[in-house]
């Protein structure tokens, strides 16, 4: 493979072909965590974390050894404190080969009821250098290798 040096990302009508308009939908994407195949994972700009529901960090049958004690506490929609079980950081790779990426996310593992299994806040699609399309529903990204993209499910 070659390795791409600056590239750009770009955004473009064409990446919106296969999608019907107008629409409102969230950015819900799949993601491979651990090897496991995450689906209904929330690319959410507005989260200042990354969470991982437990019920899908049960599915995943890692080992509770892997929990870390956190004191870290959030706010939910409604205004509540939602205090986190602990916190865990697994391998994450978004992409298909070769523009892909895989890095470390810590999660804060969250014991409550979702419509999704994760969520991928700032922290993490900063340190991706990701750009998100609620429109296109997609994020683009850069690797080694050029611009990789994900599509929303």
């Amino acid at each position: 493979m070659t390795r791409v040096d600056n590239p750009i990302i770009g955004i473009s009508e064409e990446d919106v072909r296969c999608l019907h308009h107008p629409h409102d939908d969230a950015l819900v994407v799949s993601v491979l965590i651990r090897d496991y195949n995450t689906h209904q994972v929330l690319i959410d700009n507005g989260s200042s974390t990354d969470i991982l529901y437990y019920l899908a960090f049960q599915q995943m049958k890692i080992d509770r050894e892997q929990l870390v004690s956190t004191n870290a506490l959030l706010v939910s929609f409604r205004g509540t404190n939602v205090f986190p079980l602990s916190a865990v950081t697994l391998p994450v790779k978004v992409g298909d080969y070769p523009q892909q990426i895989t890095k470390d996310v810590t999660f804060l593992v969250v014991d409550c009821s979702s419509a999704y299994n994760a969520i991928l806040g700032r922290p993490t699609l900063y340190s991706w250098k990701v750009v998100t399309s609620t429109y296109h529903l997609m994020i683009k990204f850069l690797t080694d290798y050029g611009v990789g993209e994900l599509h929303g499910d």
